[in-house]
């Protein structure tokens, strides 16, 4: 089982909790590359950004999928184009304005996300196992506060979180 470090709670974090979110960051994106990397499909994690937000969305306007990613109009078309050149990606015209080009997954873009999510529960199943369980209930339940927190914050600004 993993060792465990001892802090004492204070009022405001200190340098050493905020060093301790910096590693799990780090480790969490280590993670998401890797998932990625397993999977096989070529997929950069920008563009996996883009593959999850269209799922949660469906069909829809670039421009929706632009704002949900924080992104210029621009820059998802180019993220877009690689997607569709892929396979991932299907592009088309909403039938009432067809100046208006929407984006949704294609059944290979789907099915990539689901063997990325299908990886990554499997290797965080496996990571977290080597953590004493009521280390890791405390700490699952330390990120929901987490989650809870950003989700608020971000919330209010046009760019909110977006899973990788």
């Amino acid at each position: 089982m993993a060792n465990t470090v001892t802090r004492a709670p204070r009022a405001t974090p200190g340098a050493d909790e905020i060093q301790a979110f910096q590693r799990a960051t780090r480790d969490l994106i280590g993670v998401a590359l890797h998932s990625l990397e397993a999977a096989g499909g070529g997929i950069s994690l920008p563009q996996m950004r883009m593959l999850l937000a269209l799922g949660d969305l469906g069909r829809c306007p670039s421009s929706a999928v632009a704002k949900a990613l924080g992104l210029g109009a621009s820059s998802v078309t180019r993220l877009a184009d690689r997607l569709v050149g892929s396979g991932h990606v299907l592009r088309g015209s909403d039938p009432h304005h067809r100046s208006v080009v929407t984006l949704q997954l294609s059944p290979l873009g789907q099915t990539l996300i689901d063997q990325v999510l299908a990886w990554r529960e499997r290797e965080l199943a496996r990571i977290l196992s080597r953590i004493d369980p009521a280390l890791r209930a405390a700490t699952a339940d330390g990120l929901d506060a987490l989650h809870h927190v950003v989700g608020e914050d971000y919330a209010a600004d046009l760019h909110g979180p977006v899973p990788l």
